[in-house]
């Protein structure tokens, strides 16, 4: 299984800034880890060039349900930054569709033992390193396609979440249903025409699209911290 969580900050952003760079020391030996991101946030729907200095990204995927439990439980890192947020988000996904590399790995890709079902909401994580010589590109056309998506029918929550600024960029988006992100995949112009760029182009060193079931997405939870 894989989880998201969406971490916001109100009062501690320069701490919370600061784990961008010193998050890896705390994830080096966590029992039923396989893969993880510390990932800085976009101010407006989908990529987006002006950070989200208050909303951070923790990106965990596992080798099972019980090793997450546990971590959440009980790991002094996940508490600390618990303890300075304002607010979380968790969102608890089942990889069912996953196409393409991060880091020169598909870490979804073991957990695709899942046929898609409109039984459950989806997620979806789109992630892409981009050529330097292509940024301009990118940028002059990506606003388009995430106006699209925000304002497509079924999506629910969107959100561009990223590595480095400019760079290596990822949305991960909830849809109402796999019929939903067909139909805009299918019928929307604009994003048509942006994937169809992107190839004809050769934009990326490295890309990776999922597909998810939500099975668990506790909304936005404020911290009480009396």
């Amino acid at each position: 299984m894989t989880s998201l969580i969406f971490l916001h900050f109100r009062k501690n952003k320069w701490w919370a800034f600061k784990q961008m760079g010193s998050h890896r020391k705390f994830f080096s030996d966590i029992d039923g880890l396989t893969f993880y991101k510390m990932l800085g946030t976009g101010s407006d729907p989908g990529f987006s060039m002006y950070p989200d200095f208050s909303t951070y990204a923790l990106l965990l995927n596992w080798n099972d349900e019980s090793s997450a439990n546990e971590y959440f439980k009980s790991n002094p890192y996940f508490n600390s930054l618990l303890s300075r947020a304002d607010s979380y988000r968790r969102v608890s996904l089942s990889c069912f569709k996953s196409v393409g590399k991060w880091d020169n790995e598909n870490p979804f890709i073991g957990d695709q033992n899942k046929i898609e079902s409109d039984k459950y909401k989806v997620g979806v994580i789109t992630r892409a390193t981009i050529h330097f010589s292509k940024l301009v590109y990118f940028w002059r056309s990506v606003k388009s396609a995430s106006d699209a998506i925000s304002s497509a029918q079924g999506v629910s929550f969107f959100k561009g979440i990223g590595e480095l600024p400019f760079v290596q960029q990822a949305t991960f988006s909830i849809w109402d249903s796999v019929s939903d992100i067909k139909s805009f995949a299918y019928n929307n112009t604009n994003h048509k025409e942006i994937v169809e760029k992107t190839r004809r182009q050769n934009w990326y060193s490295e890309d990776l699209f999922a597909r998810f079931h939500v099975l668990n997405d506790s909304g936005v939870k404020k911290i009480n911290h009396e």
